[in-house]
């Protein structure tokens, strides 16, 4: 149910429902203070499942550590517009990363911020730095009660799924990654496609193409833009990948999520870059 529907009386139950139900932070583990119960630290864990063949970071989990901008489901109701990271750090020894934000602006309609994502033991080290921007879609009412959400239990190990399986994304006989028609787990409280399974199904359709293309999957990302066209609210939904060129050191691919569901509509867009070893 769109959290924009329901009463003022009955917004924060509904948004609680919404808030645990959403798989995106509570899989991967990250913790958000104000609106998780006892949480002081933005932070999150770095596993198995979120890293390439070489051990080094993948993108789609530094989205869901760091979503941009930081504008707090207790303040509005947020929904992304632009979210970019670069990596610096392939962060292969890291096990947990803190995030370190600087608010810019929140107005009225549009909400601005950067971060800092720092190696959480050592915050002087930087694994990525990102930015973005975001709209309201709404005010909220006051005397939000932080919720008990706590992280779904998984074992940290090479034998653990995929993120993109762990998201319900499969590979269709014409050769292109979807993810299935759109339920409460992979919803945002306003009923669209979340950012974290946004991310995870574009960044496996560019990791599949950078290394047909490329002829290796010994690639490290560097740079990851997403930019949210409009909001997916049907389903399912398909990315399409394609590479820019593979000839150079550094590989640029472009990426479109479609919502089959409603007309086909493109609903985000991004570009990666990777690095050759």
């Amino acid at each position: 149910m769109d959290i924009r529907q329901v009463s003022p009386e009955d917004h924060w139950t509904q948004f609680e429902q919404s808030w645990t139900a959403l798989l995106s932070y509570r899989y991967l583990g990250k913790l958000t203070p104000v609106l998780d119960v006892g949480v002081e630290q933005e932070t999150m864990p770095l596993r198995w499942d979120m890293r390439n063949s070489s051990g080094g970071i993948m993108a789609a989990p530094l989205c869901i550590a760091a979503p941009e901008p930081y504008w707090r489901d207790d303040e509005c109701i947020p929904a992304p517009v632009v979210m970019s990271y670069e990596i610096l750090d392939s962060a292969r020894d890291v096990r947990q990363v803190d995030v370190l934000r600087d608010v810019i602006r929140l107005g009225r309609t549009m909400g601005f911020s950067r971060s800092l994502i720092v190696d959480s033991a050592h915050h002087e080290r930087v694994i990525a730095v990102s930015s973005g921007t975001g709209v309201s879609l709404g005010a909220v009412p006051e005397d939000y009660r932080e919720v008990e959400n706590p992280p779904i239990p998984v074992v940290d190990s090479p034998d653990m799924p995929p993120l993109w399986r762990a998201f319900g994304a499969t590979l269709g006989d014409d050769g292109r990654w979807r993810l299935p028609v759109l339920a409460p787990e992979l919803s945002s409280p306003h009923a669209a496609l979340h950012l974290g399974p946004i991310n995870i199904l574009l960044e496996k359709a560019a990791n599949d193409e950078t290394t047909r293309q490329a002829g290796t999957d010994a690639l490290q990302i560097e740079s990851w833009t997403v930019m949210m066209v409009r909001p997916g609210v049907v389903g399912p939904f398909r990315a399409e990948a394609e590479v820019i060129t593979a000839r150079s050191a550094r590989i640029p691919t472009r990426l479109t999520l479609h919502d089959e569901g409603n007309g086909d509509r493109v609903i985000a867009t991004a570009v990666a870059v990777y690095r050759r070893p």
